[in-house]
This record gives C-alpha cells, structure tokens and sequence, in this order.
C-alpha cells in the first residue's frame, strides 16, 4: 500500500441515483490493491474524503486515538463514515447525507490525494481553487523548490 499513490483530477457526474463511476486509472490500482470496498466521510473543507479501506483504517485509528478535545472532530469523520462497495459497474453509491453535506448534484470532481481521494462539487471546488491560489503562499511552500 505505501507504493501506492493516487493522483490526478477527473471530471465526472453523479448519475440519478447518486453514483459515480470510478475512472479507470484508479480502478486498476485499487484492483492490484485487492480493494473493492471504499470508505466515505465528510472533510473539514466541504467536500467529502474517500479512502480504500486499508487507508481508511489507518485514518480511523488515528482519528480514534485524538484526545476528548477533539470529540467533535471524531463525530465528524468516524460519526458520518460510510462504507461502499465498488459495485460490477465499476460504481460507487454516495449516499444521500453526505452529497447533501457537500453539494453533490450533478457535475463533480474527483482528486487523487496520495493514499485517498477527495469529492468536491465541480463549481465548488473550482471556486476554492481559485480561492487558494490568489492567497499568499504559506510559510511551509515558500521555501519549498518547484
């Protein structure tokens, strides 16, 4: 799993009954990874976090181990979880709550984010693309070689 690294944008449209297909490029990894099943949760930002299950129980665990302090944060990501399997179509069901929690209608994006995805609405995060890139660098990246 370590070698593995998704990455890439795809445009893709949530169909009337709130699936997407998975873009071939990462069904291929998640097939060598011997993954069909899929976990999604919401993400600080808006849009939503989808991870292989490997990667989902790393995250899980992590997440679990946060101190009482971060209670809330635990019901964010443990409390809305959801795991979907990859159906023989190649799709994956979103399940209502968490397309309302980040705008899915129709038109979204899928990003490949290293050990997991993220599902924003196209519009949106277009906007916060945008958004990001018109704001000032962090310290982190300013030293950072492109």
């Amino acid at each position: 799993m370590a070698n593995i690294v998704f990455q890439g944008p795809a445009a893709l449209t949530l169909d009337g009954k709130g699936r997407i297909a998975v873009p071939a490029r990462h069904r291929e990894l998640l097939t060598a990874m011997g993954v069909s099943q899929l976990t999604i949760t919401k993400h600080p930002e808006g849009s939503l976090l989808i991870f292989p299950r490997p990667a989902w129980e790393v995250f899980r665990d992590k997440v679990a181990a946060l101190p009482m302090e971060a209670a809330g944060w635990k019901r964010v990501f443990l409390g809305n979880a959801m795991d979907v399997d990859i159906d023989a179509s190649s799709r994956v069901l979103i399940a209502p709550e968490l397309r309302a929690s980040a705008g899915l209608l129709r038109d979204v994006m899928l990003l490949g984010m290293g050990s997991h995805f993220e599902l924003w609405d196209a519009k949106a995060h277009a906007e916060h693309e945008s958004r990001v890139m018109q704001s000032e660098m962090p310290e982190s990246l300013k030293s950072f070689s492109f």
